[in-house]
């Protein structure tokens, strides 16, 4: 549903110089951010993957208004059939009151997020406008969100963890799951934002590390899943049992949920194509759950697994394939493929 006019001035209203609650001379503020004017109405768009280029998308529809930063000029076209304007311009994104990373990993959010000392770069913590909001919507480790909050709250500008459960496809039907943290007012500020991306938003408090915690326990529960779906379903299939019937009878009865429905029938049919949430990233997912874990001293054993089953799938090839593959790894150790 397209966002109310009035929905998006309340996300991205505030004049040029305004606070939005955090001090506009806050010392720390780089001289280039504080004097930047803001654009009203603008949401900066950095990680314009399969994800990021459907969230972008369905913003751009929703009447706010989008700048796409890419690295390459080749994305620019790509992005454009999309409705979206790119830029290959860093400086065309930080003049807007609302800046999305949607990035794969720790170490590219925070060389975007902190900058690169080693190349005397900048990130958009020493480039960002005080009152302007930094919505990490990327799967990152509780650690770095809290080290981002905290640079970003130095220098009187907003942030907001915001990870997402759903995939690409998820993504272009605007049915994401949104888990948000961060500052109350903040969090207001974005609501059109996030009507915008999906179907419901979970507020899970103002620690911005509780929102990317909870995203990766979600992850390591559904890769022990599709494992374990995938042992079940080879155990079927060996022993002469059809598994697409059995795969009915589970989700028809007590294994209802949308990742046996839609995980497990691409198990059972053995549909274990590229692309989608690929070996690397699950694996990345699983390692950043099970950090967590020993940090709090909790023991995970059935994480433990999948994320050797990952490593072994890496090992043998799977590297570009769906985590539904853990699936075919199961059929390998039960003999089903030669």
């Amino acid at each position: 549903m397209p966002v109310r006019q009035a929905e998006t001035e309340n996300v991205v209203a505030l004049a040029p110089g305004a606070t939005g609650g955090r001090g506009v001379d806050a010392p720390s503020a780089s001289r280039e951010g504080a004097e930047r004017p803001l654009a009203q109405g603008h949401v900066g768009f950095i990680g314009l993957g399969r994800m990021g280029s459907a969230m972008a998308a369905n913003l751009a529809a929703s009447g706010l208004g989008v700048v796409a930063y890419v690295r390459r000029a080749q994305q620019v076209e790509e992005l454009a059939a999309l409705g979206l304007p790119a830029t290959t311009r860093i400086d065309d994104v930080l003049g807007c009151e609302v800046i999305i990373t949607m990035l794969p990993d720790d170490d590219a959010v925070a060389e975007v997020v902190l900058g690169r000392s080693d190349a005397r770069a900048d990130g958009l913590v020493q480039r960002m406008a005080p009152s302007a909001i930094h919505i990490s919507m990327s799967t990152i480790s509780p650690a770095l969100a809290t080290r981002l909050a905290g640079e970003q709250a130095r220098r009187g500008q907003g942030y907001v963890a915001a990870p997402v459960f759903g995939n690409p496809d998820a993504a272009k039907a605007r049915q994401l799951y949104i888990i948000a943290a961060g500052a109350a007012a903040d969090l207001d500020r974005c609501e059109a934002i996030f009507a915008a991306l999906g179907q419901k938003v979970f507020r899970v408090g103002d620690d911005p590390a509780t929102a990317n915690l909870i995203k990766l326990a979600g992850n390591a529960m559904s890769a022990v899943t599709l494992e374990i779906l995938g042992e079940v379903l080879a155990l079927a299939r060996k022993s002469g049992c059809d598994p697409q019937q059995l795969l009915a009878i589970f989700t028809g009865t007590m294994f209802d949920g949308r990742i046996h429905k839609i995980y497990g029938g691409k198990i059972a049919a053995q549909q274990y194509g590229l692309g989608g949430f690929v070996f690397p990233l699950a694996l990345k997912d699983v390692r950043l759950a099970l950090d967590a874990a020993e940090r709090a001293g909790v023991p995970m054993p059935a994480v433990s697994v999948v994320r050797d089953r990952l490593i072994t799938g890496i090992a043998r090839g799977y590297s570009q394939r769906d985590w539904t593959a853990l699936g075919k790894l199961a059929e390998e150790e039960a003999g089903l493929v030669a």
